[in-house]
């Protein structure tokens, strides 16, 4: 998952972000709308958390940007208001979710996974594919029973390839949906990546190198057999 966080209180916004990243989530941060318009221009997110007031560009003009282009985003509107004509106001324009100042991070990370879910085709939170269970809400990992202690960044990898269901995924999918936009494409954190996640899952090997196309979950429907 990708997310973008606009909010000019940048405290506020750097706390987030770190605790996103915590998660395994790729996360981009800007505290203007200037910059969150130009985000919208360049990316792709999963989801927004975007602050409703924001320097220059306000945050409603924000979400109707989003909406009047048809992206599959979702945005989690932060408002220090707790109007109900506010939020159905927002909804209107193409809110997905709203949570008021002061907020629990406990409740927004739970409240970004969940919107995450619905960018796309809908996933259960819990998955199971040849014999690695993924627990997308908890953040767990577990092959054959057995707990998994990964990284977030391995963590968010292996649900990647989890939900791709035996497809491959390119190194490119990869970087775009785990990592942010400080990682260039020559980066070897994929590799080092997918190298540590082979031994933390152990044997038989479960996790395919397509040659020249990416990775897929070894044994899964649509996948060669290891």
């Amino acid at each position: 998952m990708r997310v973008l966080v606009v909010e000019d209180e940048k405290f506020i916004a750097n706390m987030t972000a770190a605790g996103l990243r915590r998660a395994g989530i790729a996360v981009d941060v800007v505290h203007d709308g200037a910059s969150a318009m130009r985000k919208v221009a360049w990316f792709d997110y999963d989801v927004f958390v975007l602050d409703r007031d924001l320097p220059g560009i306000h945050g409603d003009d924000i979400c109707r940007e989003v909406v009047s282009r048809g992206l599959p985003s979702r945005i989690l509107m932060l408002t220090a208001s707790d109007s109900i004509a506010e939020r159905v106001a927002g909804l209107s324009i193409g809110v997905d979710d709203y949570l008021p100042k002061p907020f629990s991070f406990d409740e927004l990370l739970a409240r970004v996974l969940a919107l995450g879910r619905r960018t796309g085709r809908a996933f259960p939170p819990t998955m199971t594919l040849a014999g690695i269970t993924v627990d997308s809400a908890r953040r767990n990992a577990f092959r054959d029973g057995r707990q998994l202690v990964l990284a977030p960044k391995e963590f968010a990898v292996l649900e990647a390839l989890v939900l791709a269901e035996g497809a491959v995924v390119s190194m490119e999918d990869l970087l775009d949906k785990v990592w942010d936009e400080s990682v260039t494409p020559q980066t070897n954190a994929v590799r080092v990546a997918i190298s540590k996640l082979r031994a933390k899952l152990g044997d038989p090997p479960v996790l395919e190198t397509v040659p020249g196309s990416g990775y897929r979950m070894a044994g899964a429907p649509g996948s060669a057999q290891p």
